[in-house]
């Protein structure tokens, strides 16, 4: 069976070609950047989802393609939200379906709920996106839809927060003020329920999807999980460096954190704003009862296991060209938020 892994390059992308070769699969990445650390039984296609004949190359001869390919949150470019996500989306999609792809598995993301009224979400929960990257995820999607009732057996995997060995991007800036025993924010009491799914978790859930005949879509998060304190006092209580969990008004934090994102100052985007302080969690039933799906993970051994990762290699990915969640963001005006703590 030979797999498709469009953003295989990235955090996740990287770590779903591990786990397909577990299961037996030939993996072929397909992705702007080839950072060096590919398996050498790996494929790769260097090319740009925005440009139709790359993937169309790229997916010829696949049996299933897994779409990974996104611009995240911390890009806050809307133009590259709609370019990359949406249609690049569409760009896999048409190519799937040239090619007489047998299964598509794409990546979408829980943005596409917004902040949700009720929980725990479940799949017929209904997409409200309240931001730029939020809404661009929920129009790939609907692309998913559309090119289902042509025919293309495409599963749409909703993934919770993704943690796990080797996540860096706006974790680094957490790891790091808790390994100087810098002090850590919370928003008000810290006691909304927050959600993570550690990477691994994340990847046999997509390959259980691809081995799933006809369309759907399933969210995936972990089973044991509990408040934003929880999650961060554990945290350093772990790394027992002397950082502190403390609380910080939540309207003027969540006001500062939308001015300094737009005014280019900060490296949190919109999503960060409006979800740190909210509570939001998945009913994973339809994925267990459908897939056959079952986390390892808790959120406390995801963030332990994070850590330590990023300890034993903070020095790594410094000058190179990796994703996003890959690589480390500038402190930006964090770094007098830090000092104020």
């Amino acid at each position: 069976m030979i797999a498709l892994v469009t953003g295989g390059s990235g955090y996740f992308g990287s770590r779903l070609v591990e786990r397909l070769l577990a299961r037996g699969y030939r993996c072929r990445v397909f992705d702007i950047n080839d950072p060096g650390d590919r398996p050498a039984d790996v494929g790769f296609e260097r090319g740009d989802v925005r440009d139709l004949d790359a993937v169309r190359r790229a997916t010829a001869g696949v049996d299933v393609v897994f779409n990974n390919v996104a611009q995240v949150p911390v890009a806050k470019d809307r133009e590259l939200f709609q370019s990359v996500n949406v249609r690049g989306t569409e760009h896999v999609l048409r190519a799937a379906r040239e090619a007489g792809v047998r299964k598509v598995v794409h990546t979408s993301s829980s943005a596409v709920y917004g902040a949700p009224a009720a929980l725990p979400v479940t799949e017929d929960t209904p997409l409200a996106p309240a931001e730029a990257y939020g809404k661009a995820k929920a129009d790939a999607e609907q692309l998913c839809l559309r090119y289902a009732r042509k025919g293309l057996d495409v599963s749409i995997v909703r993934p919770r927060t993704i943690l796990g060995h080797g996540r860096l991007g706006i974790f680094h800036l957490l790891f790091q003020w808790v390994s100087e025993g810098a002090n850590v924010p919370v928003l008000g009491r810290g006691d909304n329920r927050y959600q993570f799914v550690h990477a691994d978790d994340l990847a046999d859930a997509c390959a259980l999807a691809a081995e799933h005949p006809g369309p759907g879509s399933f969210n995936i998060g972990a089973e044991r999980y509990g408040t934003m304190r929880d999650l961060l006092e554990t945290l350093v209580r772990h790394a027992g460096t002397g950082s502190r969990v403390k609380s910080v008004p939540m309207a003027p934090a969540v006001a500062a954190m939308r001015l300094t994102s737009a005014l280019g100052l900060s490296p949190l985007g919109p999503y960060h704003a409006l979800m740190y302080g909210r509570s939001m969690y998945f009913d994973t039933a339809k994925a267990r009862a459908e897939l056959g799906w079952a986390p390892r993970y808790s959120n406390d051994e995801m963030i332990v296991e994070s850590y330590e990762w990023f300890r034993a290699h903070r020095h790594d990915a410094a000058g190179t060209a990796m994703s996003s969640h890959r690589s480390p963001v500038r402190e930006g005006v964090l770094a007098l938020v830090r000092r104020l703590l």
